[in-house]
C-alpha cells in the first residue's frame, strides 16, 4: 500500500465516523422536535379551553361591575334627593322654629320679670313668692 492509499483510507474512516456522529446528532434532534411538537400540541389543547373560560370570567365580571355602575349611580341620586330634601325641611321649617323659639324666649324673660315681686310661674301655675323660697332652698 501506498501512502496515498493510506491516507485515503484514513479520509475514508474519519469521514464515515463523522457522518455517523451527525447522524446520531440528526436522530436526537429528530426526537426533540417531536417531542416538542407534542408539547405544543398538549398545551395549545389545554390552553383553548383555559382561554375560553378565561374570557367567559371576564364577561361575568364586566357583568357584576355594569351592575354597581348603576347601584352606585342609584346610590347618588338617593343620596342628592335626601340632601336637597334636608336643605328644604331646613329651609321650610328652619326659619320659623327659630322665631318661636325666640318667642318662647321673650315670654319666659317677660314673665319672669313681670313675677320677680311677689309671685313666679311654675309649670301653669301661680305661686306665692313665700312657697317659692322655700322651693329655691
Amino acid at each position: 500500500m501506498t501512502g496515498g492509499e493510506v491516507a485515503g483510507i484514513l479520509v475514508a474512516v474519519f469521514w464515515a465516523i463523522l457522518v455517523s456522529f451527525l447522524a446520531v446528532v440528526l436522530v436526537r434532534l429528530a426526537q426533540t422536535l417531536r417531542a416538542t411538537t407534542q408539547l405544543v400540541a398538549d398545551v395549545t389543547e389545554q390552553a383553548v379551553p383555559l382561554l375560553a373560560d378565561a374570557s367567559a370570567t371576564v364577561r361575568s365580571a364586566q357583568t357584576q361591575l355594569d351592575r354597581v355602575d348603576a347601584i352606585a349611580s342609584d346610590v347618588q341620586e338617593v343620596t342628592s334627593n335626601a340632601s336637597a330634601l334636608s336643605s328644604t325641611v331646613a329651609s321650610t321649617f328652619g326659619g320659623p322654629l327659630v322665631k318661636v323659639a325666640a318667642f318662647g324666649y321673650g315670654v319666659r324673660k317677660a314673665l319672669g320679670r313681670a313675677g320677680d315681686g311677689d309671685r313666679a310661674v311654675i309649670v301653669g301655675r301661680t305661686v306665692p313668692s313665700s312657697r317659692r323660697r322655700k322651693q329655691k332652698g
